[in-house]
């Protein structure tokens, strides 16, 4: 895979549009260049966010396939804020673990949910063999899973659904939800939800 772009590459025949931002996990070995800087992820688990009008690109410097999961949305400016691109990695950002939890389950934050400037948000959540969301909890925003590693339970709606990695859900706003990781190894999910802005009604 060979990309190079002065403007913010489109994806799978979308339109290119400046006022996009991008957001890539990568779970394979790449390069992701953003104006003159260079960033190689060479044992996976690289996050890339890229600012509304960045100009980057993307190459697989190894002889495998690249996998990674590409999260694109009109970025919703607030005045006085300006969110800008960054590189990092899973192995690069502590997780926080969950309340009363004994660490079972942890979400590994890429960016400050308080800082402004965000609009969006992408997070890792791991549950060790046994752990739960322990009781039916829903959020005002809809949001998307998919699934990384492992098996695990999921309650969506009235429904326990087993999910395993591969898998992605979109949950509505208000949609209840839980989990139980029954292992035998831990199950990890991306989560992506809008953030930090008025939700839209119409």
């Amino acid at each position: 895979m060979h990309t190079r772009s002065t403007q913010p590459a489109p994806v799978a025949g979308q339109p290119s549009s400046a006022s996009n931002s991008t957001s890539a996990t990568d779970f394979g070995s790449n390069a992701v260049q953003q104006a003159q800087v260079v960033t190689t992820f060479r044992d996976g688990g690289g996050y890339a966010y890229l600012a509304a009008g960045a100009t980057w690109g993307l190459e697989n410097v190894s002889d495998d396939i690249v996998s990674f999961q590409w999260i694109r949305k009109a970025y919703e400016r607030l005045e006085g804020y300006e969110a800008k691109s960054f590189v990092t990695s899973d192995a690069e950002v502590e997780p926080t673990a969950m309340p009363d939890t004994d660490g079972a389950w942890k979400t590994t934050r890429f960016t400050d949910s308080n800082d402004l400037a965000h609009d969006m948000q992408v997070n890792i959540v791991t549950f060790q063999p046994g752990g739960v969301i322990p009781f039916p909890e829903t959020h005002v925003m809809e949001h998307g899973l998919y699934v990384l590693e492992g098996k695990a339970m999921y309650l969506l709606n009235n429904d326990w659904v087993e999910v395993e990695a591969g898998d992605f859900m979109w949950l509505r706003a208000f949609c209840p939800q839980a989990c139980y990781a029954g292992g035998p190894g831990q199950f990890r999910y991306l989560l992506y939800k809008d953030m930090n802005r008025q939700i839209r009604l119409t």
